[in-house]
């Protein structure tokens, strides 16, 4: 069975073809600037290549990537019925879904119903699956929320301590995001392992561009970061994280701006980003520290020590800890990031292998023979994720 896992994003399409059998990444790329003058197609297929061709929307975009699946040279498929399924990464599923599910009329309705709470995202993805109905007709598609995995958080976890009738009316509170990686790293640690996840406490880290911290107790996410928006919880790379409530109106009033204004700074230029000045991307940020940037310096040390406080928040909520999780970007690729939000760690005793932690993009456990509190290092794959619950749900 092969199956076609798309994420879309407002712009931007990222996309893999697996083979279950196996579960072998038969194909992957990166459609960029759609509907933005340069847009490309970037391929890995029998071997690589670059396409810089006009896409005015994400059906050129699907277009393009079909092509280049079929393409004589590139390509890895000799025909459209090759490809059993699609499966789509859809970031809000509200309260509407606890799980994965075949799309019909009634999951897109449900989707639009999700548009506000998260404008950027379900949108493009609403797009891309009524593309895939246009260009791939009678294949079945499925919908892989990145908040379904949190919908199992407790009352306590996910309410807002804010007038009851307007999560009743409004559904405000936390659904966090995320999801299909922190389940994937979570069940990818148990394995290593060789214990059920039902038997283990799990902290997974999500730590790039966007980041999130989850607290996975026997498998079931129990709280995590990110709430009722992606803007809830650690200082990212554009994203302020948590913060005063009051400084919005404080800073309409001072600034002269609207809601909307602040909200943009809050989301577009916070975080690492309007803290060090220098970028949104930790790469710049770690070089900038190293040449004695001040704000860069305190702009990571920022970052760590609110890890940090979440690996103590979760470790408190679940009354203890048995594995913490790196994953994403800067997770995978950052042993300096590693290394210094596990110094903070020591009363949970754990201690970093320097050696083992020089890693970058490795499947690794990173902690010493010693450590009381074992720490790994995962990339995450969320698009297998999403391959593996389309073809559960298509077995159905």
């Amino acid at each position: 069975m092969k199956i076609l896992v798309l994420n879309c994003g407002s712009s931007s399409l990222k996309y893999q073809l697996i083979n279950m059998e196996g579960e072998t990444t038969l194909a992957k790329g990166l459609c960029e600037r759609i509907g933005i003058e340069g847009s490309r197609l970037k391929h890995e297929g029998k071997g690589k290549y670059q396409v810089d061709s006009p896409m005015k929307d994400h059906t050129d975009a699907i277009k393009m990537v079909i092509n280049a699946l079929l393409s004589k040279d590139h390509g890895v498929i000799d025909s459209v019925d090759e490809v059993h399924a699609v499966g789509h990464r859809v970031v809000h599923g509200g309260e509407f879904f606890t799980e994965s599910v075949i799309i019909n009329n009634d999951v897109k309705d449900a989707i639009i119903k999700c548009n506000d709470l998260a404008p950027l995202h379900n949108p493009p993805n609403l797009i891309g699956i009524e593309a895939c109905e246009e260009l791939l007709p009678n294949k079945p598609q499925v919908a892989v929320f990145d908040t379904a995995f949190h919908q199992t958080m407790p009352a306590k976890s996910y309410l807002y301590a804010i007038p009851y009738e307007l999560y009743e009316k409004h559904k405000i509170r936390k659904y966090g995001f995320h999801g299909t990686s922190h389940k994937y790293v979570s069940n990818r640690v148990a394995e290593i392992l060789g214990i059920p996840i039902k038997e283990l406490k799990i902290i997974t880290c999500h730590l790039g561009n966007g980041a999130s911290v989850c607290a996975i107790n026997g498998g079931e996410s129990v709280d995590t970061s990110m709430g009722f928006t992606p803007l809830e919880g650690l200082a990212m790379g554009t994203r302020s994280g948590d913060l005063d409530p009051a400084i919005i109106s404080y800073l309409c009033d001072k600034e002269n701006l609207s809601v909307k204004e602040v909200e943009n700074i809050l989301n577009k230029k916070s975080g690492v980003l309007g803290v060090s000045g220098v970028s949104s991307d930790f790469r710049d940020i770690e070089d900038a520290e190293a040449n004695g940037n001040k704000r860069a310096i305190v702009a990571l040390e920022l970052f760590y020590y609110r890890v940090a406080k979440y690996i103590g928040e979760y470790a408190a909520a679940m009354n203890g800890v048995d594995v913490v999780v790196f994953t994403a970007g800067l997770g995978e690729n950052s042993p300096e990031a590693r290394e210094i939000i596990t110094s903070y760690l020591g009363y949970l005793g754990a201690t970093i292998d320097k050696e083992q932690n020089s890693c970058r993009g490795k499947e690794r456990k990173i902690s010493t023979q010693d450590s009381t509190l074992q720490i790994y290092s995962i990339p995450t794959n969320e698009e297998l994720v999403i391959a593996r619950d389309t073809k559960v749900l298509l077995d159905k």
